[in-house]
Parts: structure tokens; sequence; C-alpha cells
């Protein structure tokens, strides 16, 4: 159908108790968006002129969220009135008066439903002329949920409750999954109908069906086929049974594609994510944000990469990386921590105990091990020697080190920012380097080495020391 005439409502209004957490329920994350924010993203994907969310509870915490990522979003908010089918009313008001056509209805707590099954409700919903359509799902243990009352021919008759529901029917296993397609018009009608007299006290828009089935109106009831594709949560359990879920489908997904996931019940990688053929992904790793991983780079075992770019042929051990750029070839790791605005050149090298912040290194340049770099820019080719130390603050503002191309810095450097080590300079062990170094320079602290005779035997005369000294003399 064309956009013009569809509508989509999210439902966001509700408290959440059952999470026990500060966060509004909807904006707890799972696969790296809230749940508010993939239950958006597929009604945005339908191509509806009109996507509304309802918000109440905590709306201070949520609109900013929906405001910034879905700005072409009409939100909605619901007043003191209980129910989703006043939640319904609010957002219906959000509608020009000349609108018709069809109004989705879906809840902010269901984030797996994809754009392919609301799709299929939409033709079903249209090509018999229904009023409403509904989807269902059949449960082992249907404890909580509307159940679904059908007539001796099978046809829709009813959704009850299960606070309201009888014995009888509380042996129903097909419940209500709480997605629905309405006939705007017939919906609109329908509202003005029921009233609180239930259980709850609140206006249902599970009565919605039955008034429109009361009008002679069809109520299509379909039963989807993946459950987990209705999964709500309500609570902590039910938010990891649903997120251990997406994230299988998102492994399986990159494996069909051309991804070697070795085991991925340890390896977690979020929607945004994006991962090229022949990469290979081992134990223990964590992808989130906006990362891409190229062609044939092996990231593992036990690496976290977050909002970063990743070239090919790259190697990541046991490392931890957050808005970095790691260029083709280049290796990092074991036990390096790269913050952000590192970005390492081709074939370069970040080792073992390494960590960097706002640092440019060149192509080829290595910063092998037990180092600091921060607030740096290294040229190519250059070599950063063992246990250096780019001091970059001075109590007050933090400073800029230029190392040039073909440097090579001896153990155990301090480099006191600001300063610039030309290309193709050395600096000697131990050296605190605090003036700049011209290129093809040594640089060196001059104080010369004093050894005191015996001071061990005059010192420390008792001790296991002065013992070994006196014997090596004999």
């Amino acid at each position: 159908m064309s956009e013009q005439h569809l509508a989509v409502v999210v439902l966001a209004a509700g408290e959440g108790t059952r999470m026990r957490s500060a966060t509004p329920k909807v904006m707890h994350e799972i696969a790296g968006l809230p749940m508010l924010g993939h239950v958006l993203a597929t009604a945005t994907a339908l191509g509806a002129q009109y996507v509304i969310p309802v918000i109440r509870h905590e709306k201070e915490l949520l609109e900013p969220h929906i405001e910034g990522f879905y700005p072409t979003v009409h939100i909605s908010h619901q007043d003191d009135i209980p129910g989703t089918g006043r939640a319904v009313e609010c957002a219906l008001n959000v509608l020009p008066e000349d609108f018709s056509g069809a109004v989705v209805v879906t809840s902010g707590d269901v984030p797996l439903l994809d754009v392919q099954t609301i799709e299929s409700m939409i033709d079903v919903h249209l090509s018999s002329g229904a009023g409403a359509t509904l989807l269902t799902a059949v449960f082992e243990d249907p404890s909580g949920y509307g159940r679904i009352v059908r007539s001796d021919s099978g046809m829709f008759s009813s959704i009850v409750e299960h606070r309201d529901a009888t014995d009888a029917e509380l042996e129903i296993t097909e419940v209500n999954a709480g997605v629905y397609v309405f006939d705007h018009a017939e919906l609109k009608k329908a509202l003005t109908t029921i009233g609180t007299h239930n259980a709850a006290g609140e206006k249902y828009l599970t009565d919605v069906a039955v008034e429109i089935l009361k009008s002679g109106r069809e109520v299509q009831a379909l039963q989807v086929s993946d459950n987990w594709l209705v999964a709500g949560v309500n609570n902590r359990v039910q938010l990891q049974q649903v997120s251990a879920e997406l994230n299988k489908r998102i492994c399986e997904a990159w494996m069909l594609a051309g991804v070697t996931i070795v085991d991925p019940q340890t390896t977690f990688i979020d929607i945004t994510v994006m991962l090229a053929e022949d990469v290979t992904l081992l134990p223990g790793t964590h992808l989130r944000g906006l990362t891409t991983i190229s062609r044939g780079s092996v990231i593992g075992p036990e690496v976290t990469i977050a909002d970063s770019r990743v070239g090919e042929n790259v190697s990541i051990v046991k490392s931890q990386i957050s808005g970095s750029v790691i260029e083709d070839e280049a290796t990092v790791g074991p036990f390096s921590y790269l913050r952000p605005g590192t970005h390492l050149g081709a074939g370069g090298k970040i080792g073992t105990f390494v960590e960097t912040k706002n640092a440019v290194i060149g192509a080829g340049s290595k910063i092998p091990h037990l180092s600091y770099v921060g607030d740096a820019s290294i040229g190519v080719e250059s070599n950063i020697g063992a246990g250096t130390i780019f001091a970059n603050y001075d109590g007050v503002s933090k400073h800029h080190t230029v190392i040039g191309s073909h440097v090579r810095s001896g153990s155990h450097n301090v480099f006191v920012a600001p300063i610039v080590i030309g290309d193709g300079a050395y600096t000697a062990a131990g050296t605190v380097v605090r003036k700049d170094v011209e290129p093809g320079a040594l640089g060196m602290n001059v104080a010369p080495q004093r050894n005191l005779a015996d001071w061990v035997l005059d010192k420390r005369a008792t001790t296991k020391s002065a013992e070994a000294a006196k014997k090596a003399k004999e």
C-alpha cells in the first residue's frame, strides 16, 4: 500500500516496574540498540508516512533518544487514562483529519519483530478486507497472556486477558501477540465504544477487535510460525533470553555471509556492525557499535572492539579497542588498549601492554611493548622502545608530541610534550627528552653513570648481597 495510507503506532508508555531499573524498560539494550530503537527502526523501514511512539512514564528520558535518532517520527503523549486502548487513542490524535488507511500497532518491548512479518500482516489485512488483523502465537506456558478465543469454525471470536479468563479459557494456549493492523476508520470508531470494565480498570486495545467484529467487519487472527518474533521483554531474565536469541541469529547470518565464527556462544556482535567475507572471529570476541572489519582479518581471542574501523588482514589478539582506525596488515596485542583517536597505519604494530590515545601512528611504525602513547603523531617506519612514556599532561593542559619517520627511540624513554623528534633521529636508552631532537641526531641525557666501590660491603655488611660480593672479590 502507499506509504501515505499507513501509520505505525509504537506503544512505549508503560512503567516497566518488573525490570527494577532506573533505566526505562524500552531503553534497555540488546545487540547495541535500545529495544525501542529496534522497534522504531522496523517501523520506519516499513515506509509509513506516520510513525507514532506513544510515551508517558519517564518521557524526559525517552524523548531525547527518539528525537535524536528518529527525527521524522511523531511523538504522542498518553494522558492519565490507563490502558493500551487509550494509548492508541492518543496516537490517533496525531494523524490528520483526512487520514485513511491502515494503522499498525506494535510494542516497544517486542524488539525481534521484523519488517517481513508486518508486511505479510498488511497484505492479508488488505486482501481480505478485514477491519482488523492481529498476530497470535502458541505457547506451552501461556500464563499472563491474553487468550485467543475462536469459534467452532476456527474464526476469531475474542481476546480474553489472563486475569479476566475463566478456567476453561485459561486452558487455551493460543495467545495474543500484541501486534495489530486496523482499518483506521474502524479503529477510531471502536475506541469510542470500549470502556474500563475489567479487572485492571484499563481501556484495553484487545476489546477493539471484538467491537469491530460486532460491527460486521471480519477480524483475522494470524498465527506466527516463529514465536521469538513476538517475544516481549518484561524483566531481565527475558531481556537476556531475547538478547541471546538475537545474537545467535546475527552470528548465523554472518557465518552464512562468509565470516568464520569459531564459537558463537562466546561471540557477541551488535546489529550495527559490518563484516567482510573471510573475517575470522575467535572465542571471546565482542564487536560493538559502528565497527567495520575488512576481509581476511583475524580478531580474537578475547577482543572487544567498539566504534572502530579495521582494515584487511589485520591481527588483533586479547585487546580492547574503542574509536580507533587500524589499517591493512597491522597487528595489535596481546593486552593492548587502544583508546579513541588512535590511528594505526598499514603494517604497523601496537604490542603487548601498550596503551594509545589520540595517536596517529604511521605505516610500518611499531610500539612493541610496555608503553603509553598519548596525544602524539608518529611517522612511518619508526620504532618506539620498550617502556616509553609520552608525558602529555603538565597538570593543566594536554600537549602534543611529534615523532618523525625512521626514528629509533631507546628503551625507557620519557618524551615530555610538547617536543619534536626529527626524521631519522635516535634517542638513547633511559633518556628523558625535554627538548626537540633535530633530524639524524642522537638525543641522550649526558649525566655519566657513577659506581661507588664497596658501597654494599660498607652500608649493607650483614646482607647476603654483601656476602656474595665479598666472595666474588676473593
